[in-house]
């Protein structure tokens, strides 16, 4: 994979875009290879997943270049494409964590927005400015900025193209924390490192209780949690961790299951 780099190691993979000359920018094929590197990360039974760029960009939007002689139905397909990936990360079965280390504009706005957790440089940069080049967000931005920061926030980003930075967007809640560029990869690993090290099938079920009950009722969206909860009792991680505290000893590692 030419523009995407990816690395696993103790339970982690890390999946970094490396088109530097171009500020990490999204085209068909830089898709078509972050795709396959989640795949890859999904047959590696990574327990988390950390996304972030290389250089001092990580995504500085989608390529204009090539969007720029799109025709409506070129146009369309691009979008499906992007949503598709930026889909399929969101709804891997195990979390994923944006180290943004610099600018995120449009679809790189768009692919922190769809993991789970974001971490900031204090030099990242958040931007949808599409409407200042005819369009509006393609990869989900419409969708996904409203539901995680609110519909105020999120209609003054999208009107304006403003560009928001660690700071704000820390206020505003687009990203959990902010650290130094040198700090951030290190943190992100952390934190990666700590959601591992959890029960993974709890972990999962906990993903998609999230997710599932997101947008119903709250007693459609408890009885979903009911499920998810009674579901973890067929592992043996459950017996091992629940016995061990009984038994006030350390419970064995946790296994893939």
């Amino acid at each position: 994979m030419d523009d995407i780099g990816y690395k696993f190691d103790d339970h982690i993979a890390v999946v970094t875009i490396t088109r530097e000359h171009a500020l990490n920018a999204l085209n068909a094929e830089v898709l078509e290879q972050l795709s396959s590197a989640l795949d890859q990360a999904v047959a590696d039974q990574a327990r988390c997943l950390v996304i972030t760029g290389a250089g001092r960009a990580f995504v500085a939007g989608a390529d204009v270049a090539a969007m720029s002689t799109m025709t409506r139905p070129e146009a369309k397909a691009f979008s499906e494409l992007g949503n598709g990936v930026f889909r399929k990360l969101e709804t891997l079965p195990m979390p994923s964590v944006a180290a943004v280390n610099g600018f995120a504009l449009g679809g790189g706005c768009e692919l922190a927005l769809a993991c789970d957790l974001r971490l900031a440089s204090q030099k990242a940069v958040f931007a949808q400015p599409e409407v200042g080049l005819g369009v509006t967000a393609g990869f989900g931005g419409t969708q996904r900025l409203a539901r995680l920061v609110g519909p105020g926030i999120a209609k003054e980003m999208l009107y304006t193209g403003r560009k928001v930075d660690a700071t704000r967007a820390l206020a505003v809640g687009l990203v959990n924390a902010v650290y130094s560029p040198e700090e951030l990869l290190e943190a992100a690993l952390g934190l990666a490192g700590e959601i591992a090290r959890q029960a993974p099938i709890a972990v999962r079920a906990t993903k998609r209780a999230l997710a599932d009950g997101a947008h119903l009722d709250l007693d459609d969206a408890i009885a979903i949690e009911v499920s998810e909860f009674a579901s973890c009792f067929e592992s043996a991680d459950q017996r091992e961790a629940m016995g061990a505290f009984v038994e006030k000893r350390r419970p064995a590692p946790f296994q893939d299951q």
